[in-house]
């Protein structure tokens, strides 16, 4: 901890300064560090004080706004990490690399970067301030492709000659909202906006109004990227083009409106479902993209590991019971059960889903869409596909308790049910459907397994390379290594990163994967259930049965050279 009197050693003030600054420190009465108290009140500057840590811990400084990094070196580290920590690397030098960093006490953090680098760590502190600018500007979003920019560059000159910009910047009549959203500028506009997306095999497309532009982001991998930045006269035409080609009402600007949009791009299916919010500059849009030839994907290229993926076979090969699939929004449940039902579709059984909404249309199957105002819930739905002679029920979530206990019900009278819920981990399936109030004995007589999951991004196969990590920084991170590796008697185990190419954007990222975690209900476990036990003494059972968390399946795939380290702290520590 600096003391006042060390400034004044330092020459950077006086005696009096510093009496001046105690009776600050005391009249605040936050506990405020001295050097920050003198910042603020101006007696010092910032990279004083910072400099002055520097010489009390024994770590050079560096001022970052002064120093440029080696391109060589910022490319060893990925943009997020980067940000995470606050750290920026300078240069290497043979097997060390040089790092400024606003907290370079943090050993967690330098104990990730030699992780993620394969290189011993020598820490320099920088202000704060100028490292965030520095960060800005080195990892600053850029267009996906220069042709996209100079697409975007054409499309605005000759909206800029067709359309009476006076009008586009005033409050437009719905006629002229129709008008400007069928401009020729405009739809090439919006289907550029489609396309690229497609093409980057991004899952959602954000249209932001802000107050002096409209951005374009899409959400990659699981990741928000910036694409592009527009000017504010394009919000009003651009919002009416979606909302036209998706059978909105290009006048009703105050409340939220949903939908879908139907393409063929490249030569397959797309769905688009689009909603709309009403945002303080405008509306916001968002675009969720729907491969429909995507879903008819088998378990096997789910990313299961053997174990696993022979489990939950096993468990949909019953003839009765509940398999339940839990994680948070954006987790790939959906897929799963699609999955899932593709492979219990034979032909000589009738498959029912309730579902909000429908996401993927299925062929063979019989899928029924949520609609509240009219009466059809969840609980009306699976009643009444009761009715209907199903064999196999897919519920899309389970929210209360009458749509579970039906549910139950229906899985103890012979029927097969495929359903969601909302639970950080397996274990913690059966707690929280006795939060909702639904009886212990059905949710033990019916419950057959539960699988929760995560989506980590893969490492690009195009810019994939080994680097050397020590054993110990894994476990110090709380990931449960494997007999073997835990085992290992010199310490060091080979991974692999992405370097960062074209093809993934420089992300080092191509693609997602599952990591699973898969509880079979046993007779130990049922009786848990019964009890109302919490969740912790439900997952030493299911451990004790075999089962594998989702950090061990999670570093599994690290070992395997599927993911980093970063993603998996990124997705399951953050």
């Amino acid at each position: 901890m600096l003391s006042a009197e060390f400034f004044v050693q330092e020459g950077l003030i006086t005696h009096e300064q510093v009496q001046l600054a105690l009776e600050k420190q005391l009249e605040m009465g936050n506990g405020e560090p001295i050097g920050t108290v003198l910042v603020k009140m101006g007696l010092i500057a910032e990279k004083d004080r910072v400099k002055s840590l520097g010489k009390i811990w024994g770590i050079p400084f560096v001022d970052i706004a002064q120093k440029a990094p080696h391109p060589d070196a910022v490319h060893l580290l990925t943009p997020q990490a980067a940000k995470r920590f606050k750290a920026i690397p300078l240069f290497a030098q043979g097997s060390k690399l040089l790092v400024a960093m606003a907290n370079p006490l943090d050993i967690f953090a330098i104990d990730e970067l030699r992780l993620s680098t394969g290189l011993e760590i020598e820490p320099l502190i920088a202000v704060e301030e100028d490292l965030e600018a520095a960060l800005a500007a080195i990892y600053k979003s850029e267009s996906p492709t220069s042709n996209v920019g100079d697409a975007v560059s054409g499309v605005l000159a000759d909206f800029d000659a067709d359309i009476d910009i006076k009008k586009a910047e005033a409050e437009p009549t719905a006629a002229e909202l129709a008008a400007m959203g069928e401009d020729g500028p405009i739809i090439r506009l919006a289907n550029l906006i489609i396309n690229q997306a497609v093409r980057e095999k991004a899952s959602d497309i954000h249209i932001e109004p802000r107050k002096e532009e409209l951005l374009v982001r899409y959400r990659t991998d699981g990741v928000m990227r910036e694409i592009m930045r527009l000017p504010r006269k394009v919000v009003a035409p651009l919002t009416s083009r979606f909302k036209i080609i998706a059978n909105m009402d290009i006048a009703e600007k105050r409340i939220p409106q949903d939908n879908r949009i139907s393409a063929t791009i490249d030569g397959k299916d797309y769905d688009f479902r689009v909603s709309t919010l009403p945002v303080v500059y405008g509306e916001k849009i968002v675009m969720r993209v729907l491969d429909k030839g995507g879903i008819n994907v088998g378990l096997s290229k789910l990313g299961f590991l053997p174990n696993n993926l022979k489990l939950i076979e096993d468990m949909t090969n019953r003839s009765y019971g509940i398999v339940l699939v839990t994680g948070p929004t954006g987790s790939g449940k959906s897929t799963t059960l699609y999955s899932c039902l593709n492979r219990l579709m034979t032909g000589d059984n009738n498959i029912i889903t309730i579902e909000d909404p429908v996401e993927y249309e299925l062929e063979g199957i019989n899928q029924c869409a949520v609609n509240v105002r009219a009466g059809m819930t969840f609980a009306a739905g699976l009643r009444a596909m009761l009715r209907q002679d199903p064999d196999i029920i897919m519920v899309g979530e389970m929210r209360d308790e009458e749509t579970a206990t039906i549910a139950m019900e229906a899985a103890l009278t012979g029927h097969f049910v495929l359903s969601t819920l909302h639970t950080n981990d397996a274990p913690s399936a059966p707690t929280r459907l006795i939060d909702m109030e639904v009886e212990p004995f059905l949710i033990s007589s019916s419950i057959v397994g539960v699988l929760a999951q995560r989506l980590l991004r893969q490492i690009c196969p195009n810019c994939k390379e080994p680097y050397t990590a020590n054993r110990e920084s894994l476990i110090r991170y709380g990931l449960p290594l494997p007999e073997e590796i835990a085992a290992c008697t010199h310490g060091e185990i080979t991974l692999f990163k992405g370097k960062g190419c074209e093809k993934c954007g420089g992300t080092g990222y191509k693609g997602r994967t599952g990591v699973h975690e898969v509880m079979e209900i046993n007779d130990p476990i049922r009786d848990e259930i019964l009890k109302k036990s919490p969740s912790h003494i439900v997952r030493h059972l299911a451990e004790e049965n075999g089962m594998k968390s989702l950090q061990h399946d999670a570093t599994a795939k690290v070992l395997l050279g599927t993911t980093t380290i970063d993603e998996v702290l990124r997705v399951l520590y953050a």
